[in-house]
């Protein structure tokens, strides 16, 4: 159980990498790699979700206690407050890309795209904070 929550940041820093990727893939018309990322970039997020749910309902809250308490609760509270939009935008970004209603898909996605890889960033942010300084 002690290395599910390095497992999660390196889920959330994949996810990031995969989201970028499949950003850089569509903005160059290359629409089966960006299906690829986006689908996988999911994928990571969805395992993500399940431990870190299952660690919390295992080990309960963790506390940061470091000198940076303050830029962790700040960091962690925007990471926190997005994070709950996240399943919401993906799955309805998604749902719109299967369904090939691609200009709604696009417009969602201006949304969905950089709330979602804020939202990976931070949780490796978060971790690194938390477990490493």
């Amino acid at each position: 159980m002690s290395s599910l929550p390095g497992i999660n940041a390196c889920l959330n820093g994949i996810s990031a990498v995969l989201l970028i990727s499949g950003w850089l893939f569509i903005r160059s018309g290359k629409v089966a790699a960006h299906r690829v990322c986006m689908v996988s970039a999911f994928f990571c997020s969805v395992v993500f979700l399940a431990e870190y749910l299952a660690f919390h309902y295992l080990a309960g809250v963790v506390y940061y206690h470091g000198a940076w308490r303050g830029v962790y609760l700040t960091i962690l509270t925007s990471h926190t407050m997005l994070a709950i939009l996240v399943p919401v935008l993906a799955i309805r970004t998604l749902f719109l890309a299967v369904k090939e209603r691609f200009e709604e898909h696009k417009k969602a996605a201006r949304w969905t795209l950089p709330i979602w890889l804020y939202v990976s960033v931070t949780g490796v942010i978060v971790y690194e904070m938390l477990y490493r300084l």
